[in-house]
């Protein structure tokens, strides 16, 4: 990371594993709230050690670029972040930007970053709840929802010392747990050489929590999500990698120079509420339809904070319904959003991101074990980016299905969801 100067390469991996329920680690149940929705980036992305101005960010939108790092805490933040507001993510995510938050927390023990904080090798556990909670704190601040990915900067560390290897996972381990627990998506930044082969080792092992994206820093040029040599091409493999391929230069843009690390992303970034305004009075629905019950009156010209978009009955010349802060739908076509046909970026797709827990899981074109699979089934611990929920063909003690943002189903029974018999909320119904 360009804070450290110092050259990192972390790695992803993807496992196959036994056609059984996987224990309550790796995978630890993550909840979401109503009024939220996972955000996954697909694109170049690059950081900075301290948060750009709005002019600067003006100026980079003529860029290849389209998301941008920030450093949202962490005892070993070394840069001011005086842009860094709520003001700032609005205005910038508005321009159509993604973000990716950056949690500089404690450090190993075995650091090769001697000035660092380090945590201790016996409570990193305790130190690490600390600092998820913390890093929590500092999301919600800036207006980063619940649903966000944040992603835990762990720079290189001697790996070859066991007992600093084992509080570093113990660490990253409670750091996911805890994210999970406050309802955020857990993503780890690591080494090449140490975070991302001893995560990848640690992949399928009961004795630690999975982070649910992994983002390495190899400087080799290559911005390829696939080929890392310490990490196996089946871990992490949908929607849960990125890569800083590019560390510590000058870029210039619409005639703005920044000293920046350049990245590429498919992977969980941060979700935050869009502002628009509407053209009369509506009503606000339980679900996206004017079937389900309505939940509040807006009056014409009032603001709505939209978290994302999903598809619903026709209405006007769109099937395309927004999804409230306070979890309600309305449709898009009385709001003030650019498109009247079809999705509006940067309005994210709604869907919520959980681990699956089998090897090779069938996604087929429909709700049931009768529906064609489709090639490239799921690895196990790869994110099942769910859109909605029904029912279909009953598999192990489920009959509920889940359609994915790629337009196949998979079975509820072997998705880490809240329940292996019913529904999970808010997930919405097909």
């Amino acid at each position: 990371m360009i804070k450290f100067k110092v050259a990192a390469a972390a790695a992803l991996v993807l496992v196959v594993g036994p056609s059984t329920p996987a224990l309550a680690e790796p995978t630890t149940p993550i909840t979401y709230n109503a009024g939220t929705t996972a955000t996954r980036f697909t694109g170049l992305a690059f950081d900075t050690c301290t948060a750009p101005t709005l002019a600067q960010m003006t100026a980079w939108k003529a860029s290849p670029y389209k998301a941008i790092g920030i450093y949202i805490g962490g005892v070993n933040r070394s840069c001011a972040q005086p842009q860094l507001t709520p003001s700032w993510v609005t205005a910038v995510t508005a321009m159509g930007w993604r973000l990716v938050p950056i949690y500089l927390g404690l450090q190993a023990p075995c650091s090769t970053r001697t000035t660092a904080l380090k945590m201790s090798l016996t409570a990193s556990n305790r130190e690490a709840v600390r600092d998820a909670d913390d890093a929590v704190a500092k999301a919600k601040a800036l207006g980063i929802l619940p649903s966000s990915a944040i992603y835990n900067d762990m720079e290189h560390y001697d790996n070859t010392n066991a007992a600093c290897r084992s509080a570093v996972l113990h660490y990253l381990s409670a750091w996911t747990k805890q994210l999970h627990l406050q309802r955020y998506v857990a993503g780890v930044y690591g080494h090449q050489n140490s975070a991302a082969p001893d995560l990848a080792a640690a992949y399928n092992s009961s004795s630690y929590a999975r982070p649910d994206a992994l983002w390495i820093a190899r400087w080799d040029g290559n911005s390829s999500l696939t080929g890392w040599p310490t990490v196996p091409n089946t871990f992490w493999a949908v929607g849960q990698r990125g890569k800083q391929y590019q560390g510590d230069h000058n870029e210039t843009h619409g005639g703005v120079t920044l000293n920046i690390d350049s990245d590429r992303f498919d992977a969980p970034v941060a979700s935050v509420a869009y502002r628009y305004t509407v053209r009369t009075t509506i009503h606000s629905y339980s679900g996206p339809s004017t079937a389900y019950p309505v939940r509040s009156t807006i009056a014409a010209n009032s603001t709505v904070r939209i978290v994302c978009q999903t598809f619903g009955p026709k209405v006007g010349t769109t099937t395309v319904w927004d999804k409230l802060i306070d979890g309600t739908y309305v449709t898009d076509y009385y709001v003030r959003t650019p498109n009247k046909t079809g999705y509006s970026p940067p309005l994210p797709g709604c869907a919520f991101p959980f681990q699956t827990t089998i090897n090779n899981l069938s996604r087929r074109q429909g709700p049931g074990t009768a529906y064609a699979a489709y090639p490239n089934p799921l690895p196990i611990g790869s994110l099942a980016w769910i859109t909605c929920q029904r029912a279909g063909s009953k598999v192990g003690t489920t009959s509920v299905w889940d359609r994915l943002s790629d337009g196949s189903w998979v079975t509820d029974y072997y998705v880490a969801t809240a329940s292996k018999t019913t529904y999970t909320a808010p997930i919405r119904r097909c």
